[in-house]
């Protein structure tokens, strides 16, 4: 009897293709073992959906943060009433210059208080050699040109500051201190009584622990109400 090999030489081809198939096979299910020890981008994601499930991701204000009123907790609903009553109110006592600088924080406008409180400790200065120094700080801090916390002056109120600084006086900056004061009671004033953190105090909410919560995206019992299931993908 004839070698079948001989009769059928496509079966040793074929047979040849298996094996070389085999090997090729065999060296990719060991290399596999080395490429799951590695961290890859399904391990990344969920170790960020594990860190995203913590609780202190899902406060709707971070606290610590501006705006949120934390470092005074103990003002009472009647005494954050009194700051709607004037701004000059708001700003003579300390847990309400604190709320509103918090809340100008939050709009990248803190430089405006900033500068108020920078005019106000000017103003206390005892001898004439302290004003030399402060002067020159608050305006190479304020109002210069380009000036790091540069505040919004009219070119008028600007130049005269910058003339009286050469020889300065308890009331050099007066006419700049005056316009932020009015810009911030006309145009911040109004929508920090209107902002969330402060309608909170006055309503007697503690401002340190938030009322709301971001829930988790976990799926509930919820997510399936009312959801037909689909028997055609079985």
């Amino acid at each position: 009897m004839e070698n079948p090999l001989l009769l059928f030489p496509q079966l040793n081809i074929s047979a040849s293709k298996d094996k070389s198939y085999y090997k090729v096979m065999k060296s990719t299910i060991k290399e596999e073992p080395h490429k799951a020890s590695k961290p890859g981008g399904k391990q990344k994601r969920n170790r960020l959906s594990l860190l995203l499930q913590k609780p202190e991701f899902h406060e709707s204000d971070h606290l610590g943060k501006p705006g949120n009123l934390a470092k005074a907790p103990s003002v009472s609903p009647e005494e954050a009433v009194k700051w709607g009553e004037s701004f000059d109110k708001l700003l003579s006592e300390k847990a309400g210059l604190d709320a509103f600088t918090n809340f100008l924080k939050t709009e990248f406008s803190e430089e405006n208080i900033e500068f108020w409180i920078a005019c106000e400790d000017y103003k206390k200065s005892k001898t004439a050699h302290e004003l030399l120094p402060k002067a020159k700080t608050i305006f190479e801090t304020f109002i210069q040109k380009d000036a790091p916390k540069e505040v919004n002056l009219d070119f008028h109120t600007k130049e005269v500051t910058s003339q009286n600084i050469h020889q300065p006086l308890i009331g050099t900056f007066d006419a700049a201190q005056n316009t932020v004061y009015r810009l911030m009671e006309q145009d911040s004033y109004p929508r920090f009584l209107r902002s969330d953190p402060y309608l909170n105090l006055v309503k007697g909410r503690n401002p340190s622990r938030p009322t709301l919560r971001r829930r988790s995206r976990s799926f509930t019992v919820n997510d399936f109400q009312g959801v037909r299931p689909d028997f055609t993908v079985w």
